[in-house]
């Protein structure tokens, strides 16, 4: 930032020698660079004197820095007050400042330490803050102060030239008349310049020059520092003088924080190559179902049923598949119409009758619900007799508008069992639902690790980019958590058995069974019509086959009241399955499913 007054340094020179002349009084004694404190050595004939101000009153400071061949800066000043010795002096270095967009130019001062001018001990206190260095001085009634110390970080290579930069005078807490600085080197300076005034000031200071003829020494004077002003210095200087590597800390902001390096990326590709492999893997299996139907769904797609010996035909899904069963295997759900199906399904096996209450027009419909002596050719599953005892609990009948807490507690547990049941039937290898809440809390957590691992990671590094596919990732777990519950190579054939049975039912007319056999088996299908959204048309379609097979106007399993007709049965299952549904969906356990 300095390359600019490099191009004006004759004029520069010039001019301070111009005000050098007209500046009052001369002094000519000065601290050399290698005899400071009263050793006796004499000062080298290129070190020139430099003007004073002519207040014998005023506070002057006298800095001598040499830079040596490894890069470091050796500094000593003299501080002579001039108006009274204060209690304390304070001399503030600069050890931090902006360098780039996204780096801090570092200076590190060391080795502090203090005399006065017999050469007795000063007591010096440091207090380091995020940008500067506090040095507090005790004079003790020490006309003339000594500091010494060290600093690195200096020096940097701009074009072709070595450049020292440094804040001279970061800050007095006092003001001082007159600041001389001289810098000394391995080989003569190139050029230089300076700024003084407030911190980040481009004011020129009072002047400065390179020794004469000769320009062997870079010298620079500042008059009137107000309490807390600086002056900064730049001196050019051949690129073999020293080491030109500044000291640079990378500075915090949204653009670096999330700065793509070679690192970043690499961690960001493997995790995008984990997550495409365990994408593949995951398509793999899911798409057993896919294959499965390619070649298995034509062996449930016909009617599912067989004769017996007497020529009897008798009901029989694939592989032994209840309407509860179905639902649960195709989304992995045990939901509303899963329940609804299984319950209708009990009825039509003879385990309990729906008796439709009598209502007038416009008026809300209620069923009646009797339990029946179980059946001896059915044996309900676990699931079904959790849900026989879920509506009647240690009742004979029970009215739909009744179904209440006693109910809706004890849903759970026929969810639950029949999440087992897909274990125990070997379609899945574990319960779909505990694997799909496994995924999805794993899911969660990794999306909630990798965002506090994002904001800390942006707070202290700049490798926050690496944290963002941390999030990805445990976004991507969560969405994929809903597919994970794959089933066995055992479910995927049963699931394409049962999907044909779907695609059967939705094309078979009553002409594919004798017409006196076609009641009990329609309403055997009906269930499973709930399942596959198919209920109206084989409502409708066991409805005539009642008409013309039964005497009266009640089914085995539906009553209606006195007026009512089979005519009426397509609109009554289907009020009477929304009715359930809505019971079931209102309770705590499948609100979220209704």
């Amino acid at each position: 930032m300095w390359g600019v007054r490099f191009a004006r340094s004759a004029v520069v020179v010039t001019a301070g020698l111009s005000l050098l002349a007209a500046l009052p009084g001369a002094a000519a004694a000065h601290v050399a660079h290698q005899g400071v404190g009263g050793d006796g050595a004499a000062e080298p004939e290129t070190h020139a004197s430099v003007p004073s101000t002519g207040d014998e009153d005023a506070n002057s400071n006298h800095i001598s820095l040499v830079l040596d061949p490894n890069g470091t800066v050796r500094a000593t000043e003299v501080l002579t007050f001039s108006g009274g010795v204060p209690e304390e002096f304070t001399r503030t270095f600069v050890t931090r400042q902006p360098y780039d967009t996204d780096h801090d130019r570092l200076y590190e001062v060391t080795g502090v330490t203090a005399r006065d001018g017999d050469g007795d001990p000063v007591e010096v206190r440091t207090a380091a803050g995020a940008d500067t260095l506090d040095v507090t001085m005790e004079p003790a009634g020490a006309e003339t102060v000594i500091l010494s110390y060290e600093v690195s970080g200096t020096t940097s290579r701009i074009g072709r030239q070595l450049e020292l930069e440094w804040v001279a005078v970061g800050g007095y807490s006092a003001p001082v008349a007159s600041t001389t600085v001289e810098v000394d080197a391995p080989l003569p300076p190139l050029a230089l310049s300076c700024a003084a005034g407030e911190p980040r000031s481009s004011i020129y200071c009072t002047s400065s020059d390179m020794g004469g003829h000769q320009a062997l020494v870079a010298r620079f004077l500042q008059a009137d520092l107000e309490v807390g002003q600086t002056l900064s210095i730049v001196v050019g200087y051949p690129p073999d003088t020293a080491p030109g590597d500044p000291l640079l800390e990378r500075t915090w902001s949204l653009s670096s924080a999330f700065s793509i390096t070679p690192a970043t990326s690499g961690v960001f590709g493997l995790l995008l190559v984990v997550l495409i492999g365990g994408l593949i893997v995951l398509i793999r299996v899911r798409g057993r179902d896919e294959r499965a139907l390619r070649t298995e769904a034509a062996l449930g797609d016909h009617a599912p049923i067989a004769g017996t010996e007497d020529g009897v035909l008798r009901f029989h899904p694939p592989n032994g598949v209840h309407p509860g069963q179905i639902g649960t295997l195709i989304d992995e759900q045990a939901d509303v119409v899963d329940i609804t199906a299984t319950v209708v399904d009990l009825a039509v096996k003879g385990h309990l009758v729906i008796e439709e209450l009598p209502h007038e027009s416009f008026t809300s419909v209620d069923w009646r619900l009797v339990r029946q002596p179980p059946p001896r050719d059915d044996e309900p599953r676990r699931y079904e007799r959790l849900l026989l005892e879920a509506l009647f609990h240690n009742r004979d009948e029970v009215r739909l508008s009744e179904l209440g807490d006693t109910f809706a507690t004890r849903l759970d547990d026929v969810r639950e069992e029949l999440y087992r049941d897909m274990v125990r039937m070997r379609w899945f290898a574990r319960r779909p639902n505990v694997e799909r809440n496994q995924w999805t809390v794993m899911g969660i957590v990794l999306t909630a690790l990798g965002v506090l691992l994002t904001v800390l990671l942006a707070m202290y590094t700049h490798a926050a980019f690496t944290g963002l596919a941390v999030v990805i990732a445990g976004a991507a777990v969560t969405v994929g958590a809903q597919y994970m519950p794959a089933k066995t190579r055992l479910g995927s054939a049963v699931f394409a058995h049962t999907l044909g049975f779907r695609a059967y039912l939705h094309r078979a007319d009553a002409d594919d069974v004798p017409e006196s056999q076609r009641v009990p088996l329609f309403s055997r299908y009906l269930p499973y019509a709930i399942i596959f959204d198919t209920v109206e048309r084989w409502a409708q379609i066991l409805a005539t086959a009642g008409s013309a097979e039964l005497d009266g106007d009640d089914l085995p399993w539906y009553h209606g009241p006195d007026e009512w007709r089979l005519d009426d049965f397509a609109d009554s299952i289907r009020t009477f399955t929304l009715t359930l549904s809505g019971v079931i969906s209102n309770t705590r356990q499948f609100r979220t499913l209704g």
